[in-house]
């Protein structure tokens, strides 16, 4: 009778193609590769997954079994169980702040803790400042550094400790050169592409890093995210904390605050108290989340 090797357990710290890299408490890492079941679920592992697998014998790749249950997941960028977002912006490529506040909104709904890191500081120290001014409110702490001359690298040293971090942003942001600078590693970067205005993408895959006591995802940059969840427009206002601390003082209710009379998001706009181009980029989504609710039965 043949002997199977028992299960182990680990975390996905990689994944390219069809193939796995499992890594068990000790270290130790597997090849695996994932069971047709896990198609026919339509469950796709994800870098983070903590996982059951055989391990392989020799040449042999071992096989995951099981994907246990996840505290949370991301389809862009497509990680699981992180419990800090960091989104990594720059002075160049210019700063897609409609990016920015889509990936705070999917965050703070998968109970995940944000903050903005403000990259290359050298190039533009007053970045960091209009940033803050932006988010006032938005329960979303910013923190800036350069990867170039080490300013500020111990605070997000200090954020990043203890946590499993993920690194997210435009390409050209400079996400590997902080994970370079944070963790002493050496991982490809590129140069910002002056035709194109863009960072070369150098990071091609989700890879899960460990020095230090620091825990973080490195990831692919990427321009685009669409709203494509299924949800209810009226509650898309629960992802701004600056909106929440408001609930109950409109004229209507429930209001979406987009451009109701008497409604206590614009009096504060007005008053200054928040920032009227975070306000004109909900509007954006919430355009897109009404257009996905209003096709939801197509």
């Amino acid at each position: 009778m043949t002997a199977f090797p028992p299960m182990r357990e680990g975390i996905l710290t990689r994944g390219i193609g069809s193939f796995y890299t499992v890594e068990e408490k000790d270290g130790t890492r597997h090849t695996v590769r994932a069971k047709k079941k896990f198609r026919k679920l339509r469950l796709t592992p994800m870098v983070g997954d903590r996982v059951r697998f055989t391990p392989g014998s020799g040449e042999e790749h071992g096989w995951l079994e099981e994907i246990l249950p996840r505290d949370n997941e991301m389809v862009r960028p497509p990680v699981s169980n992180i419990s800090l977002l960091l989104m990594v912006i720059a002075p160049a490529p210019e700063a897609d702040l409609l990016l920015v506040d889509r990936m705070l909104a999917q965050a703070r709904r998968q109970g995940i803790e944000r903050k903005i890191l403000v990259n290359k500081q050298d190039l533009d120290p007053d970045l960091s400042g209009r940033i803050r001014e932006i988010y006032r409110g938005a329960d979303c702490e910013v923190l800036s550094c350069s990867a170039v001359t080490g300013e500020g690298l111990e605070a997000v040293r200090r954020a990043m400790t203890g946590q499993v971090s993920c690194l997210a942003g435009q390409s050209g942001v400079g996400k590997s050169s902080l994970l370079n600078a944070i963790l002493e590693t050496r991982q490809e970067t590129g140069e910002i592409s002056p035709r194109i205005a863009r960072g070369r993408n150098t990071t091609r895959h989700v890879e899960l890093f460990t020095a230090g006591g620091i825990r973080v995802l490195d990831t692919a940059g990427f321009s685009l995210l669409e709203m494509t969840e299924i949800m209810d427009p009226v509650t898309l206002k629960e992802d701004y904390p600056e909106f929440v601390a408001l609930e109950g003082q409109c004229r209507f209710s429930p209001c979406l605050h987009d451009r109701e009379p008497g409604c206590a998001v614009m009096e504060a706009v007005r008053a200054h108290r928040i920032s009227p181009e975070r306000v004109e980029r909900y509007r954006i989504l919430l355009g897109q989340v009404r257009e996905t609710w209003k096709e939801r039965y197509d």
